[in-house]
């Protein structure tokens, strides 16, 4: 841009108004002329280009680049080998499906048992390693919060392999334990490579290593290789609750996978930091971010760990560590060993052995850290997250607060000091701006979210990307920028008019051409600004609400704010009205996208993954609504990430061009999904879903011959089944006109056959529920017997709308299970889940007490919309005839999908009806 001025040193205009007042300055207004501003558009697609690259290369150090693994010589006796741990995971893996009750979990505790005592008979010479098989009888899990509320877990027969390692010289070293905890058992769809013998493997290599370090330690190290967490972190909670070791746990460290492979990062932690801050200090390969622990906290993802159990039951803080690559697989066939990428291990192994070493060594490992943690203020706990999988940044909330409210108080003091100087100019131009950002937001979101709509009028699929992630960049990331570029370029229109005749009417200068220009500079000038007032105020809410990644508004604020500053104003060599120099951009997205884009990029992944399970009722949901919610996400990270660059498109001719690369990759990113060039899921990304011979007798009043029998096939996977069916030929019927109550869940979508469906099941194996005792008198009180028969994995769901309080022991033991006291519900039923192994009980007695003043009379269950007092549904690992050939001619794409709260293949259905 070329600048006409007689007198240098004249007043910037970049607040939006000429400074001076004095005739002289007035007069020489008029000698200014300011020719049209121009930027080259191919420098602007530069950036783009760039900082979408950018993205990309920072995700990948930061998630994809894994260390070397080692071999057993390369490790040494101290050391850390992936090649020895992965032996461990081929041998659980290779065992096939190993859930609670099952004969292969007995080998794989068999197994890890024998790799126990080998490290206790190698280890050196002044440690004490001690290996322990741990036999729970029975318990009762009754936390309240999360995924826990309206639920009591209830286990029996478990067992668990339990190695503490001390120095031998050292005893009261058992006073303080450091817990390193992760789960044997498997779901019943999967060998689960991933989840977890990855985690056990790790650990049983981890205890080889520490038990040629232990003899300096001034702390003990216990490694708890539990079963049941599959069916509801039923393992932790008996060895919390039940075993003498668990007094003296001062920290708990849990390892987890919601995927196989990769990095493995912290995703919760706290609420002491002690733990986190040694981690961060030594660990070689750091990773982890507060984000994700803000996302689980949040209750945007519905699971839990045995870190939940650590924290809440026993008031231990600690880390959380899990596996989150290819989290499409998470409990399905394709968690296996081939998909487990080398250095997976090595990478959670070596920074594990760096923090064990370091903080069993510690001398300030101590009570204060554990079971008094509750007693730490949100004021103590740790903001953290990684650069670039090579450092850890961590601060305390304390430090957050002052941090955040000193950089709120000078963004504040600023923005009124120059709207107090600017006066009604700077005002309305601020007021603009904001809406330009406000337009920005509506119209991305209603592009992408347009597009979601569509998708699954389109595609073969609802949710047709799940196997290729990187499709969501096309399919909602360039509606997104069309849409947010419009909203901007609205917005710029109106602000340039106004400054226009704002200009105009002051005779800023006596070039109409001049006047034009100098709108369109400060108009631009005041989008980046725009953008700086955008992040302030998440800032603000953020640390309101004392969200743990506020770091990442913080850094998109302070960066952006402090380059406009230092090179706009304080080294601008003449104050004359310009555009906005390249570097300010630069700079101003360089450190923030470097911290933040990594994780932002990873958390879309997780979130694109979880959609094979989204569906917790099949058929609940409607199909559109996981586009919708990916959608949303990527438009407000399209608008949050790039307002600053879009601020620069208005001066340059890279809009057409950005619209029609934008309009073209869309195209071919739709035509792509359309034409199924791309499969919506392929064997190694499958679809979740269960068939299931159900035996229902909820409305047979105890009559045999009233049974029903069907085999169901349901998805928890959006989406109709049409295409499964057609290649299965099993005269499946599918709608939504039978839904079926499977006592955790409701499947409001499916498809059932009855054909050759009374075979492969017994009568005998029908539960009975019975009537023992029903007492009128006063406060009603009724006795139920419960006989699951063979199944020793069920879920019972009491009615909480006529019963108060119930109590639920066994049958021949007068100890209660679950004693009466307040219960939660959901829905208006309090669910009971049952596990246990093959010597675990089979009959049961439960009290329940009735509300007062609720009678027996003949209108009551027509009254009530619910026709059961309680409800049955018993599970047994055994595959039918009728459910074998289904799963023979299942498509490729498909899979099982096992949870705590889904059906095995084969379950009974039974009831107590309110008028029984």
């Amino acid at each position: 841009m070329r600048q006409r001025n007689k007198v240098s040193g004249e007043p910037s205009t970049s607040s939006g108004e000429i400074e001076g007042s004095t005739d002289a300055k007035e007069g020489l207004k008029s000698e200014i002329r300011v020719e049209a501003p121009k930027r080259s558009g191919y420098v602007m697609l530069a950036l783009f280009g760039l900082m979408m690259y950018s993205s990309w290369t920072v995700y990948y150090y930061q998630y994809l680049v894994l260390p070397v693994p080692k071999t057993a010589d390369q490790a040494g006796k101290r050391g850390f080998s992936e090649f020895e741990a992965m032996e461990h995971v081929k041998a659980l893996a290779g065992l096939g499906p190993h859930p609670v009750g099952s004969t292969a979990l007995d080998r794989a505790l068999l197994y890890v048992l024998v790799a126990a005592e080998k490290i206790k008979n190698t280890s050196h010479w002044e440690v004490d390693v001690e290996v322990e098989e741990f036999h729970v009888n029975d318990g009762a899990n009754r936390l309240q919060g999360g995924l826990f509320r309206g639920k009591t877990l209830i286990y029996a027969d478990l067992d668990h392999i339990l190695l503490r390692i001390t120095p031998k010289f050292a005893a009261e070293a058992k006073d303080n334990s450091i817990l390193v905890s992760s789960h044997i058992d498997s779901v019943f769809s999967t060998g689960g490579a991933g989840d977890c013998s990855s985690c056990v493997a790790v650990m049983l290599e981890l205890a080889r290593g520490v038990s040629q370090w232990a003899h300096s330690f001034k702390s003990s190290v216990i490694f708890l290789l539990n079963t049941g967490e599959e069916e509801g972190l039923n393992g932790a909670h008996s060895f919390i609750t039940q075993h003498p070791w668990s007094e003296t746990v001062r920290v708990a460290i849990d390892l987890e996978a919601m995927g196989i492979g990769g990095t493995s990062g912290i995703f919760q932690a706290g609420p002491h930091p002690w733990a986190f801050e040694k981690f961060a200090s030594v660990a070689k390969y750091p990773s982890g971010n507060i984000m994700g622990q803000d996302l689980f906290s949040s209750g945007f993802i519905i699971s839990a760990t045995d870190f939940q159990v650590y924290k809440d039951a026993a008031g231990l803080s600690g880390l959380d560590f899990a596996y989150s690559d290819n989290t499409a697989v998470y409990h399905t066939k394709n968690d296996k060993v081939e998909l487990l990428k080398p250095g997976s291990l090595q990478h959670l192994g070596e920074n594990m052995l760096a923090f064990l070493l370091e903080a069993a060594s510690s001398p300030s490992l101590a009570k204060d850290n554990g079971h008094e943690a509750a007693a730490h203020t949100d004021q103590d706990s740790a903001i953290y997250f990684d650069i670039l999988g090579t450092y850890m940044v961590v601060y305390r909330q304390h430090f957050a607060n002052m941090l955040h409210s000193s950089v709120l108080m000078q963004s504040l003091l600023i923005w009124i000091m120059s709207l107090v100087m600017g006066g009604y100019v700077a005002t309305i131009s601020l007021a603009l701006s904001c809406l330009s950002v406000i337009l920005m937001w509506v119209l991305s979101i209603g592009f992408s979210v347009l597009v979601a709509f569509i998708l699954p009028i389109l595609s073969l699929a609802p949710v047709p990307y799940i196997a290729s992630p990187w499709l969501v960049v096309g399919l909602f990331g360039f509606p997104s920028l069309l849409g947010a570029l419009t909203g901007q370029h609205l917005g710029f229109v109106l602000l340039r008019k106004n400054l226009f005749h704002t200009y105009t009417k002051e005779k800023r200068t006596s070039f109409p051409s001049s006047q034009a220009s100098l709108a369109m500079l400060e108009a631009e000038r005041w989008h980046f600004k725009a953008g700086t007032m955008q992040w302030l105020i998440i800032l603000m809410l953020s640390h309101y609400y004392k969200v743990g990644s506020s770091y990442i508004p913080l850094l998109w604020l302070v960066t952006p704010s402090f380059s406009y500053g230092l090179l706009e104003a304080t080294l601008s060599p003449i104050r004359l009205p310009k555009p906005l120099k390249i570097a300010t951009l630069l700079i101003a997205l360089s450190v923030p996208m470097v911290a933040s884009a990594g994780a932002i990029v990873r958390v879309i992944g997780v979130l694109i993954g979880t959609a094979v399970r989204f569906d917790r009722d099949p058929g609940a949901t409607p199909e559109w609504l996981v586009n919708v919610i990916v959608s949303v996400v990527v438009a407000a990270v399209v608008c949050l990430t790039m307002v600053y660059l879009l601020s620069y498109l208005h001066l340059s001719g890279a809009k057409k061009p950005i619209i029609l690369v934008s309009c073209f990759l869309f195209g071919l990113s739709l035509a792509a999904i359309v034409s199924n060039t791309v499969p919506s899921y392929t064997e190694e990304t499958a679809r979740a879903l269960n068939v299931v011979h159900v035996v229902d007798t909820m409305e047979s009043h105890g009559k045999v011959e009233d049974y029903t029998s069907y085999v169901s096939l349901f998805s928890f996977t959006p989406g109709n089944l049409e295409r499964e069916v057609q290649q299965i030929k099993e005269s499946f019927e599918c709608g939504r006109q039978k839904p079926v109550d499977f006592v955790t869940f409701s499947m409001k979508y499916g498809c059932w056959t009855s054909n050759d469906s009374e075979s492969g099941w017994n009568p005998s194996e029908v539960p009975a529920l019975k009537i023992k005792h029903d007492s009128k008198v006063d406060e009603r009180v009724t006795e139920v017997s419960i006989d699951t028969k063979g199944s020793t994995r069920w879920s019972l769901a009491v009615n909480t709308d006529l019963i108060s309080d119930f109590e639920f022991r066994v049958s021949s033991d007068e100890e209660k299970l679950v004693p009466a006291g307040e219960k939660s519900s959901i829905g208006g039923w309090h669910v009971i889940q049952f596990s246990g192994g093959r010597n675990a009980p089979r009959k049961f007695d439960l009290t329940l007490e009735w509300v007062k003043n609720i009678t027996h009379s003949s209108g009551q269950a027509s009254q009530d919309k619910k026709k059961y007092l309680v409800k049955l549904r018993t599970d047994i690992d055994r595959v039918t005839p009728q459910v074998e050939r289904v799963l023979k001619k299942l498509p490729f794409w498909c899979s099982l999908f096992g949870k705590s709260t889904s059906p095995f293949t084969l379950a009974f259905l039974s009831a107590i009806p309110i008028e029984f």
